[in-house]
């Protein structure tokens, strides 16, 4: 496992859980079915969606994150199926799920691991299944750092973060139909404004 990925382990222990995050951008779409949390964390979205009624199936490479997610799905009394794996490469059989959801995670991989993650996304899921994706956009007040890719920087930490533009992700979604939503966010630190920039996307398998 390359540096940049083993780097998650140490983060995760000094993490702490910050509750559910919003999951509105799913109420046009679906409500139910097989659903992979790829890149689950502590387990802040793999809960409400199970809450939510989806059959869920949470992956992380960190050994960390996934016992904070099995402590934090436990307390609520859920049932999620919590496997260590990396998302470059997963063990699962061809058309398994009909919802993938990404949030988060696709930033901090390497150009060759994102096109290996999304080639797998298209093996995983059923035809007309459904892909959900949020990245940081490059007009994002974090952007910057020691560049090892293009717009790809590496932090002390270890991890990598990468910052995508939409012809970009368009390009990563081949041979999905696309819904590409873009935020901007002013935040104000010790007096100045300063930009969140997020690029979502929701992309339909075609075949």
């Amino acid at each position: 496992m390359k540096g940049h990925i083993k780097a998650w382990n140490r983060e995760h222990k000094s993490s702490i859980w910050k509750g559910h995050y919003c999951l509105k951008i799913l109420e046009p779409y679906c409500k139910k079915g097989r659903l992979l949390d790829a890149g689950c964390g502590s387990g802040k979205y793999s809960i409400p969606l199970k809450m939510r009624g989806f059959d869920v199936v949470a992956v992380d490479v960190s050994s960390g994150a996934l016992k904070r997610a099995n402590a934090n799905s436990k307390s609520r009394k859920l049932d999620i199926d919590l496997l260590a794996a990396d998302i470059c490469g997963l063990p699962f059989s061809d058309g398994s799920f009909d919802v993938i959801w990404c949030y988060g995670v696709l930033q901090h991989l390497l150009l060759k691991e994102r096109k290996s993650t999304l080639s797998e996304f298209r093996r995983l899921l059923r035809k007309g299944g459904l892909l959900f994706i949020e990245v940081f956009g490059q007009e994002d007040m974090r952007y910057g750092g020691n560049e090892v890719e293009p717009n790809t920087f590496s932090r002390k930490n270890g991890i990598v973060y990468h910052y995508f533009n939409t012809n970009e992700l368009n390009e990563l979604l081949e041979g999905f139909l696309c819904h590409i939503i873009e935020s901007r966010k002013e935040k104000r630190f010790d007096g100045e404004c300063y930009t969140r920039h997020m690029i979502s996307a929701v992309a339909k398998k075609l075949a």
